[in-house]
């Protein structure tokens, strides 16, 4: 297993992230965090660990700048800055493609909160390199006219008990012509700190990414 801090850079920001690729890595999974968080989500990194034992490599990056953060943090400006953050995801997508380990491996994005509106927006202006998009807990309506341009499969996951956003997220599968699901964790709240939630959720989207695979095999 390789497991390195990396330096991913960008047109106009050098990220810091940490990529961990196990041996015979089937994919990697490219966290997008939500708003006000970083690569270091407590959540992310334990759906990252499910993943990883799965045989996923996974990429946990900052999609904010250390002065964008403190900045952000202030002012909340750049977290719902969906083009900025779908930019900083397509430039890291393309940086995988450079890394000997990850090199042509398919790319799933996971996006929670304003990041799976960003992720969205990546899987449309990259369709051949992103297997599939997760959502989790996101705001896919911030995605906007890129609903209806998304190729790649998408699995919504939203909390039961977090019901405008389960709302926002029935709306934004609406709009999507791409092959998509809706998972409803029940009595779970936005965070899915419920005991077992964020559990369901790591197995819920371990499964998911499983099942895209097995077209990829069988065509290979």
């Amino acid at each position: 297993m390789i497991s390195d801090m990396v330096l991913v850079p960008t047109t106009d920001a050098t990220l810091h992230g940490d990529l961990v690729v196990p041996t015979a890595a089937r994919a990697v999974v490219l966290f997008a965090h939500g708003s006000g968080s970083s690569r270091h989500s407590p959540r992310n990194r334990m759906v990252a660990a499910e993943l990883r034992t799965a045989g996923f490599g996974t990429l946990l990056m900052d999609l904010l700048s250390e002065r964008e953060e403190r900045h952000d943090a202030l002012t909340g400006e750049h977290r719902f800055d969906i083009p900025l953050l779908s930019r900083r995801l397509v430039a890291a997508i393309d940086w995988l493609d450079t890394q000997p380990d990850a090199r042509g491996l398919p790319v799933v994005l996971f996006g929670a909160s304003t990041g799976a509106a960003a992720a969205l927006v990546a899987a449309a202006e990259r369709p051949d390199r992103v297997l599939t998009v997760v959502s989790r807990g996101g705001r896919p309506d911030l995605a906007g006219d890129a609903l209806e341009e998304v190729r790649a499969p998408v699995l919504l996951i939203v909390g039961g008990q977090d019901q405008q956003v389960l709302e926002l997220n029935e709306g934004a599968a609406r709009r999507l012509r791409a092959p998509h699901a809706l998972s409803v964790v029940e009595g779970a709240t936005h965070l899915f700190g419920e005991p077992g939630a964020l559990e369901q959720v790591a197995e819920t989207a371990r499964r998911w990414c499983e099942e895209r695979l097995e077209p990829t095999r069988e065509s290979g």
